[in-house]
C-alpha cells in the first residue's frame, strides 16, 4: 500500500502517531511538503517530495508523476481541502473538499450554521481590502473576539472589550498579516470542551472529548486538556447535529464548543485529529489503534460497529508555556516513566539556548506532559508532582 501524506512543518502527531501506524499496517508513506528540510532532519529515511501543498493543482500535478496512490491523507488544518481535492481527482477515499473549506473558513462556518437554523452567532467578516474603520459603523456586541478567518492555534485570536481597542487589534494583526481576512464575532462565554469523532462516511463514532483550561484573557492559549469520556447526551446530540449540518463525517474531527444554559455552541471545527499530544493520549486512554483506524478509513476501509474502546481511563495533558520572550536556559529533557500506575510522557518542544518571542499561541509551548492512567485523582497527583519538580527558566 502506498499512502501520500501532505504536510507543512513536522508534527508529533505525524511522526509519533501516523508514521508508526502506517508501518504497522505495512503501508509505505511518502510525504509531500513545501518544507522538505525539516522533515529530512526529523526522519532521514523518509521519502519526501517537494511540492506547494497548499495548491491542490500542484499536488495533483506532483502525484501524476509519482506511483499510483492507495490513499491521500493530511492532518494539517491548512491542507484538508487540498488533500480532499487530490483524493477526489484520483478517485480515492477522502473528505468532501467543500466541507473542508466550509469549516476552515470561520465566516462560512457561521453562515452555514445560521442558514441551517441551528445557531446564530453575530459575526462580521473584514475582507483583506477593507479598512477596520468600517467596524465603527456597526453595532458590535461587547465583548467580542477578533481572529483570522482561516487561522489556527489561537494565533491572533484576541478578546476585545472596547470599540477603540477593536480598531487597534485589527490594525495590529493587519501589520503582521497584511493579506489575511479577519472575522469579528460575539464572544461565546462558558467552559470550553472538545468532542472527538471518527467516521468512514457512513458510520461515525464519538471517541470522547476534553475539558480545556485556557490562559487568562485577552488571549486563548490552551494550557491543559483533561480527558472527558462522555459529555452529557443532550450536549453531544447538539454538537453532532451541527456537524451533520456542516457535512462532517469522514475521518477524524476535533470540535471545540462551549456550553451556555444547556446549549452547545461551536467555537470552531478542525477537520482532523486533535493535536498537541492529545491525540497520543486519546489512543492510550481508549486502548485502540486510533492512528491506524484513521489511516484505514483513508485507504477505503469501513469502521467496525464496535471499535473496542476501553472505558474507565483517565488522562491529562499539560502544556508548559514560556512566561515571556527570551532565551530558554533551563528545562527538563524528554522523559518517560510510570508513577503509581500513571504513565507519564514529557516531551521538550524547545532546546536549551533557543530564543523565542511570545506569540500567545501554542507556539509558546516549552514542553508538553501527557499523563494517562485509570484513576483521575492519581493522574492529577502524578502530573502535579512531576511539574512541581521541574524547572523552566527563560531570560530576556
Amino acid at each position: 500500500m502506498l499512502l501520500y501524506l501532505l504536510a507543512l512543518n513536522p508534527t508529533d502527531s505525524v511522526y509519533e502517531g501516523f508514521l508508526p501506524a502506517a508501518a504497522r499496517l505495512g503501508a509505505e508513506i511518502v510525504v509531500l511538503t513545501d518544507e522538505p528540510d525539516p522533515h529530512h532532519r526529523r526522519h532521514p529515511g523518509l521519502r519526501v517530495v517537494a511540492c506547494q501543498v497548499r495548491d491542490h493543482r500542484a499536488v495533483i500535478g506532483a502525484l501524476t508523476d509519482l506511483p499510483p496512490a492507495d490513499g491521500i491523507f493530511t492532518n494539517s488544518d491548512h491542507l484538508q481541502a487540498s488533500a480532499a481535492r487530490a483524493a477526489m481527482h484520483f478517485g480515492l477515499p477522502g473528505k468532501d473538499y467543500r466541507v473542508a473549506q466550509r469549516v476552515k473558513d470561520k465566516a462560512l462556518l457561521r453562515r452555514h450554521l445560521a442558514d441551517a437554523g441551528l445557531d446564530t452567532v453575530w459575526s462580521r467578516e473584514l475582507a483583506v481590502d477593507e479598512d477596520p474603520s468600517v467596524l465603527a459603523e456597526l453595532d458590535i456586541p461587547s465583548p467580542c473576539v477578533v481572529k483570522p478567518r482561516e487561522g489556527v492555534a489561537s494565533e491572533d485570536v484576541v478578546l476585545v472589550t472596547r470599540p477603540a481597542e477593536l480598531m487597534m487589534r485589527c490594525k495590529e494583526i493587519r501589520q503582521r498579516r497584511p493579506d489575511t481576512a479577519l472575522v469579528v464575532e460575539e464572544y461565546l462565554d462558558g467552559p470550553l470542551y472538545t468532542l472527538e469523532t471518527l467516521g468512514d462516511g457512513n458510520h461515525r463514532t464519538v471517541l470522547g472529548g476534553f475539558a480545556t483550561t485556557l490562559s487568562a484573557p485577552p488571549y486563548f492559549v490552551e494550557l491543559r486538556h483533561t480527558f472527558t469520556p462522555a459529555h452529557p447526551e443532550p450536549i453531544v446530540a447538539q454538537v453532532l447535529a451541527q456537524l451533520d449540518a456542516l457535512g462532517i463525517g469522514f475521518g477524524c474531527c476535533h470540535t471545540e464548543f462551549v456550553v451556555q444554559y444547556g446549549r452547545a455552541r461551536l467555537i470552531e471545527v478542525n477537520y482532523r485529529a486533535i493535536g498537541d499530544h492529545c491525540d497520543l493520549a486519546l489512543e492510550q486512554v481508549l486502548g485502540i489503534p486510533l492512528f491506524e483506524r484513521v489511516l484505514r478509513v483513508h485507504l477505503g476501509e469501513t469502521l467496525p460497529a464496535d471499535l473496542g474502546i476501553r472505558h474507565g481511563g483517565a488522562a491529562r495533558i499539560d502544556h508548559v508555556c514560556a512566561p515571556a520572550s527570551g532565551t530558554l536556559i533551563a528545562a527538563p529533557d524528554s522523559h518517560d516513566s510510570i508513577t503509581d500506575g500513571v504513565c507519564l510522557s514529557y516531551r521538550k518542544l524547545r532546546d536549551i539556548g533557543a530564543r523565542h518571542e511570545i506569540s500567545h499561541t501554542n507556539r509558546d509551548y516549552l514542553g508538553v506532559l501527557r499523563a494517562v492512567g485509570t484513576d483521575s485523582a492519581a493522574v492529577d497527583r502524578a502530573a502535579d508532582q512531576f511539574l512541581a519538580a521541574q524547572r523552566w527558566e527563560v531570560v530576556r
